[in-house]
């Protein structure tokens, strides 16, 4: 490993972000141009339109188990604990987001989102314990 493998997801999942935010405005400039939304209601976030309020929810979500990830990360990174199978974790944590904001933003079934959601919490597990292993071994 060069060093900075643990980087790259964490950069992945920040991407996620900045698309949901555009995804967020192109649904949200549609349904002011169609007059379901105006520029008030964007501004406060009144009545949302279920086509952008589950944008903005998944939006809210990015910042739940996420900033775990991203702490659990750069701990490994600072503890030298980044190996290849935590570099594997943290993507499929990234991928496993990118599955749940898919699912989110589009039929938001909730029936197909939680184990998407589930999927996530417990490699993100996974990553916590392999960190408190390490630094107990250490």
């Amino acid at each position: 490993m060069t060093g900075f493998e643990i980087f790259w997801p964490i950069l992945a999942q920040v991407l996620l972000v900045y698309a949901l935010y555009g995804l967020l405005r192109i649904r949200r400039r549609s349904m002011v141009r169609e007059g379901r939304m105006d520029d008030d209601g964007i501004r406060w976030s009144a009545n949302d339109p279920p086509q952008s309020l589950v944008v903005k929810n998944c939006i809210a979500n990015q910042f739940e188990l996420p900033v775990l990830f991203y702490v659990c990360c750069i701990l490994l990174y600072i503890t030298e604990a980044d190996n290849l199978p935590s570099v594997v974790a943290a993507w499929a944590f990234v991928a496993s987001r990118y599955a749940h904001a898919a699912v989110h933003v589009t039929s938001n079934r909730v029936s197909v989102r939680f184990p998407l959601f589930m999927a996530g919490f417990i490699l993100l597990g996974g990553l916590w314990g392999w960190l408190a292993l390490w630094m107990a071994t250490s």
